[in-house]
């Protein structure tokens, strides 16, 4: 059995685990020959990357889409839109299926999502389920610009409760405009925030894929993630061929 419940602007677990104990009581009194095993049966599908909650969606599901122009494309992403989307075509589809991928179909969306959820307080295990995302390219405006979208079926976010009470987290929030619970429309805070997150996510899956369409990712490590001290040293060892 499988509940679905709205639980405003907290994610909801606990909320939704109290529910289905009541329920399991309730039942128990009217069949006392009635086994509770458990009352959760893993078909939930919590902190576990499963079809069901690709299909029935868990937490929140938003697809985020831009289109980018192709000037923007050349002079920012450094590359052009034919080999954008022939590369999400290879590598984000085509290898993602070779490698029997359950909702990974991007390029990196969990980083986003992992950083995201410390910084705002969510559970990082539901990460898990969180970063199921497929990314699509495909170039319009005959050919010359390009659209992205990102679509993300279950999303665990919310804005009261847990970690977002903890001081930095709060301030995350409210950086954001969503902390807390909105008063006006129950709900309305969580799933802004989980549109923050694909918002993210969709910056995040254009920047990578440009960067290895270009050849740069390697570069852009050995730039950003060393300091200038070790790329030295780095730049100094004699070349093996």
């Amino acid at each position: 059995m499988r509940f679905s419940c709205s639980t405003g602007d907290a994610m909801g677990m606990n909320m939704v685990s109290k529910g289905v104990q009541n329920v399991l009581d309730y039942l128990q009194a009217d069949f006392p020959d009635m086994d509770v095993i458990s009352i959760s049966g893993n078909f939930c599908s919590d902190k576990k990357s499963a079809a069901v909650n690709w299909i029935d969606g868990r937490g929140k599901s938003v697809v985020c889409e831009a289109v980018i122009k192709e000037e923007v494309v050349k002079k920012v992403l450094k590359t052009n839109v034919q080999a954008l989307v022939e590369l999400n075509v290879i590598k984000n589809l085509a290898g993602s299926a070779v490698a029997g991928a359950l909702g990974g179909f991007n390029a990196h969306a969990s980083n986003i999502v992992a950083a995201i959820f410390i910084a705002t307080g969510q559970d990082p295990a539901q990460n898990v389920e969180s970063s199921q995302c497929i990314t699509m390219l495909e170039a319009i405006n005959d050919g010359k610009d390009l659209h992205v979208s990102v679509t993300m079926p279950s999303i665990e976010v919310g804005t009261v409760g847990g970690g977002t009470q903890l001081a930095s987290q709060s301030a995350c929030l409210d950086l954001l405009g969503v902390k807390g619970a909105n008063r006006e429309s129950p709900g309305s805070n969580a799933r802004l925030l989980a549109t923050v997150v694909a918002g993210a996510v969709l910056a995040a899956e254009l920047s990578l894929i440009s960067a290895q369409a270009a050849g740069h990712l390697v570069q852009s490590h050995m730039k950003y993630n060393r300091s200038s001290k070790a790329l030295a040293e780095e730049t100094d060892k004699p070349k093996k061929c």
